[in-house]
């Protein structure tokens, strides 16, 4: 594992990721992304947790240290930095969050100018400064020195703004429910749907710095599941920490996932003359379902490695404008240019109410195949010992086998946790469930 995961720098807070890590990756990424600009500065927001004034100052010294200014948005959702980043002409963005993880971890990713998540060859010459070339940075001194830029612009209204002119809709007759997860949606979330005309109601929107993802959002869905069916709603979405990533609800309290929204989205799009060249963009993580079902409604289905960074990759290179992830990370290139929860959650709703059918019908279009997700808990550093172990190799070759006609069994460690997921597909949901177990067990007690 180096510095970087599938989705910037993430551990616990004040152990891992630290105010010291915080200041020198500040210094780092901005003599890499502020390289050759003049006058340049960074735009740093976060999401709610207790740690996130400790990092956001640690963070902003550090890019100051460079010679970069900053600019402080406060709380928001991570594709809003992305936004902000090409609207302003800015050098850089960086969100301090650890997404879906427990209040007590925290994260730092950043964007370049043009609202991208970082390439790998960013950050690694990121990473090979931190490492080995802080002491050769040159140090500014007087006026040279980053300060904070001043700045009256309400970034959630700008937000709102921006996202309401992605729908050539409103939303009026539709009952929404929506569960910011105690994050950094809670502030946009409310205002943007009731904007356009919908019926709102909202859950787990009062963040105490502690409460984010706890048994809410897009992880723990029985919460919304619940609400929708108990208060009526057409449907509901729920967001993770940064905001960046929804999954949804419909009608009947029933879960869709990325790869149905993706399934949804991707017809209704070919159906409108919006999906360029009749293809998605995934990745490895999908479901068979959802390839059978692109080929039975004649689409283009390709997969990429996991992160919607690397999907990104595979739509700019092959001239695609949709994509994602089955975790709920979609990308609307035409109107993004990384995951966006909010702006998922009001397409779909839109194109609910183009079509006039509940979700539950729309989410028909594609059958998933019974899959389920174990994750072994196992430290960083062991990952790829456990991998390695011939007991384990063993077990993993006889699933293979056994899945290899009606089935797949898939081994990844996780980029962003001290985790190796599990996924295992087949006909018989109770026998994938005893495999996947089986083989974590296995894993966990190899330790």
């Amino acid at each position: 594992m180096g510095l970087f995961g599938t989705d910037g720098v993430r551990g616990l807070a004040n152990t891992a990721i630290t105010g010291t890590l915080a200041y020198n990756l500040g210094q780092a990424g901005a003599a890499v992304l502020t390289k050759n600009k003049a006058n340049p500065a960074i735009l740093i927001a976060t999401d709610t947790r207790h740690s996130a004034f400790m990092l956001e100052a640690a963070l902003a010294a550090g890019i100051c240290a460079a010679g970069a200014d900053v600019i402080m948005a406060g709380i928001m959702p991570s594709p809003a930095v992305a936004h902000f980043v090409r609207k302003y002409n800015l050098a850089a963005g960086a969100m301090i969050s650890a997404s879906h993880n427990p209040f007590a971890d925290n994260g730092i990713k950043f964007f370049d100018t043009n609202g991208y998540k970082l390439s790998d060859k960013l950050e690694n010459e990121i990473e090979n400064i931190y490492t080995n070339e802080l002491q050769n940075l040159p140090i500014p001194t007087g006026d040279k020195i980053g300060r904070k830029r001043a700045t009256d612009a309400d970034f959630t209204a700008e937000y709102v703004d921006y996202l309401c002119g992605t729908i050539q809709t409103d939303l009026s007759g539709l009952k929404i429910a929506l569960d910011c997860a105690n994050g950094a949606a809670y502030l946009a979330a409310a205002p943007l749907f009731t904007r356009l005309g919908a019926d709102v109601g909202i859950i787990n929107a009062a963040p105490n710095g502690q409460n984010i993802n706890d048994s809410c959002g897009s992880t723990h869905l029985g919460g919304l599941a619940d609400f929708v069916k108990s208060g009526k709603y057409h449907m509901g979405f729920a967001f993770d920490g940064d905001a960046d990533r929804c999954l949804a609800i419909d009608e009947n309290g029933e879960i869709l996932d990325g790869d149905k929204i993706m399934a949804i989205m991707a017809t209704h799009l070919r159906d409108n003359g919006k999906l360029a060249n009749n293809t998605i963009v995934t990745t490895i993580m999908s479901n068979q379902g959802f390839f059978n079902m692109a080929k039975t409604q004649g689409l283009t289905a390709i997969s990429a490695d996991v992160g919607d960074r690397y999907v990104l990759e595979q739509m700019l290179s092959g001239g695609h404008n949709f994509g994602g992830e089955q975790s709920g990370h979609l990308i609307f290139l035409d109107h993004a240019t990384t995951g966006d929860g909010l702006l998922t959650a009001l397409q779909l709703a839109a194109a609910a109410k183009a079509q006039s059918r509940p979700l539950s019908q729309l989410g028909a279009i594609m059958q998933p195949l019974p899959q389920v997700l174990e994750n072994a808990k196992i430290p960083n550093d062991k990952k790829q010992t456990i991998l390695d172990h011939p007991e384990i190799t063993a077990a993993i070759n006889a699933l293979e086998s056994r899945y290899a006609a009606d089935g797949r069994i898939l081994i990844r460690p996780s980029g962003t946790e001290p985790l190796i997921r599990i996924t295992i597909e087949g006909k018989s949901a109770t026998q994938i469930a005893t495999d996947a177990t089986a083989l974590k067990t296995l894993m966990e007690a190899t330790l």
